[in-house]
């Protein structure tokens, strides 16, 4: 069975609560660790890959953190898979080569099967995914706004 990939899943976590939770500041790590649990030693590498792609947008400053780099509605699922699966890919490279039933066969069933779920990832946005947070009543925990002066 295909599987969603820890990284892959924290990272969706990580745009999404950052889609739901930048306004008007940008989200600091640490408030994404404490709402969604990530641990902190996946989501700084994985935030940097996604600022690195455009996904997202570093904001330096004591106030500092990540925002959105564009709207929720231009971002795809399909986005962030590919940049997670590139730094999983480069973490875990292929040492072997298949058999040639495995090379004629299996491999191209996998690539047929991957290029087919990466076309619908790319149909889904971050837009989609907030949406479907807020109509599930998901755990998104926004800050109360603090007027104090």
């Amino acid at each position: 069975m295909l599987r969603l990939s820890k990284k892959t899943w924290l990272a969706l976590e990580a745009v999404v609560d950052v889609a739901i939770n930048a306004r008007p500041d940008p989200v600091q790590s640490k408030e994404i660790t404490k709402r969604q649990g990530i641990p902190q030693r996946y989501l700084e590498q994985v935030m940097q890959q996604l600022v690195h792609a455009g996904i997202l947008k570093g904001v330096r400053g004591p106030r500092g953190g990540y925002r959105l780099a564009r709207e929720r509605r231009r971002i795809t699922v399909g986005e962030v898979v590919r940049v997670v699966g590139a730094m999983e890919s480069a973490d875990d490279p292929v040492t072997t080569g298949p058999s040639e039933l495995g090379e004629r066969v299996i491999a191209p069933l996998w690539e047929e099967v991957q290029r087919d779920l990466m076309e619908r990832l790319e149909k889904i946005t971050i837009d989609d995914l907030c949406r479907r947070a807020e109509s599930a009543s998901a755990a998104i925990d926004t800050p109360a706004a603090d007027f104090t002066i």
